[in-house]
């Protein structure tokens, strides 16, 4: 079994885009060059500003590359919460906006011209609980009569017809969603920003910031950057103290997967029809998918932290592969890895600038792929000038008064959570 993503194992990562050391002065600095990054460089770059790209990691080693590949619709807080606290307007625009953000990666890909392993095939959300089918169809008429969007919810006898698995009891299925390999899709952009003449730096680890005069200092591990502006585009590796203000916004938690050997095509069909995309609804949620070449990849977590043993991990995973699909329960593991995503106390992404006057768009709790990609994009036409406000762009970004930047209340969340998913609550 390798402790490598089955992603990046299957691409490997690009080594003729890269510098070797950034440039003494630009008018951006972006740091992470993961999705975020390179999307708001994309934009940059189109809109004639000098950028580079800096990254303290080698290109695809952090989550852009090694997560679940899917752009799904919605955002993570409940509908009903969001209304409460935002108004059914401002809930709207923040919902038209994941939708777009699916249709903006669509279209980069198509405008690049870069393979990412593209489909748009659907989703499936499942319930386990005796109430899942009610609560089904009070979404899908809430989708629908809220933001004109269209789901079906199957149950009972129908559901063999979008799931191969005795364990759920209703499905909300979504015809919107997609899904990319998430390494060809980092590594497409990463090549399609340097085509624009973007500069960019790995194993650059950014040491200080600091303010001068209306511009910045970036010293790195490489050599002092002066530009006019900074982005953090690090998400779930944002550092504790180059920014701490914005960590303390962000909770790094940990999410693996599994990669099981190639399974019979006929198999997968009966367990995954129309090879949608799929999550399950619980905190400590799975989410699982086909590949191309007729794999499992299964993600998931068994508790919040960052740091578990992989083969540890793997062992979780294999069980959960025979709970929900008895019939592959012996299925061999040929792939384990992890990535950090951040959260929010709000869940919902973010962007802005902090009182130093530094960009960031961070907190994506898992819908990473298509709001990073919409939120950078977005962030890079705000720093441009292109654009002068988004929904996401001044709501409020709390913290906590016990939370600064060590998330050590982590292990107690996670044996909650795990509570609360037994219960079914």
């Amino acid at each position: 079994m390798k402790t490598i993503p089955y992603w990046t194992d299957n691409t490997p990562r690009p080594d003729d885009i890269s510098v070797d050391a950034p440039p003494n002065e630009v008018d951006v600095v972006i740091i992470g060059a993961g999705v975020t990054g390179l999307t708001a460089a994309r934009r940059l770059a189109d809109l004639g500003k000098s950028v580079v790209v800096v990254d303290a990691q080698f290109l695809g080693e952090g989550a852009s590359a090694v997560n679940g590949g899917q752009l799904n619709f919605g955002l993570k807080p409940p509908t009903a919460q969001l209304i409460k606290k935002y108004g059914p307007d401002v809930t709207r625009e923040l919902w038209d906006a994941s939708l777009d953000a699916i249709d903006l990666a669509e279209r980069i890909i198509e405008e690049d011209g870069f393979d990412a392993g593209f489909r748009r095939t659907g989703a499936v959300s499942l319930g386990y609980r005796s109430d899942s089918p009610q609560n089904a169809h009070a979404a899908s008429q809430t989708y629908r009569e809220m933001f004109g969007f269209e789901t079906t919810v199957v149950e009972g006898d129908a559901l063999p017809s979008v799931i191969g698995s005795d364990t759920f009891t209703a499905a909300l299925v979504s015809e919107t969603d997609g899904a990319v390999d998430p390494a060809k899709y980092n590594f497409g952009l990463a090549r399609a920003v340097a085509q624009r003449g973007i500069l960019i730096v790995e194993q650059c680890e950014v040491t200080d910031l600091s303010r001068s005069g209306a511009g910045h200092v970036v010293k790195t591990t490489k050599g002092t950057i002066r530009a006019g502006s900074v982005l953090m585009a690090t998400n779930g590796y944002t550092p504790k103290d180059l920014v701490p203000a914005l960590r303390r916004q962000i909770i790094p938690i940990g999410s693996y997967m599994v990669a099981t050997a190639p399974l019979p095509e006929e198999t997968l069909d009966r367990l995954l029809p129309g090879n949608r995309l799929y999550w399950t609804q619980r905190r400590f949620l799975n989410y699982f998918r086909r590949s191309d070449d007729n794999r499992l990849l299964i993600g998931g977590r068994p508790n919040l932290s960052p740091d578990l043993d992989l083969f540890t991990v793997a062992g979780g995973m294999h069980k959960t592969i025979g709970e929900l699909f008895p019939e592959i329960a012996d299925v061999e593991i040929t792939h384990v890895w992890g990535g950090k995503l951040a959260a929010t106390f709000d869940l919902l992404p973010h962007l802005g600038r902090t009182g130093e006057g530094i960009w960031y768009a961070v907190g994506y709790g898992g819908h990473g792929m298509s709001l990073a990609t919409y939120l950078g994009t977005e962030v890079g036409g705000l720093i441009g000038g292109a654009i002068n406000d988004n929904p996401f762009l001044g709501l409020p970004h709390p913290t906590r008064p016990y939370y600064r930047g060590t998330p050590w209340f982590l292990p107690a969340g996670g044996i909650l959570f795990r509570s609360l998913d037994r219960l079914g609550r």
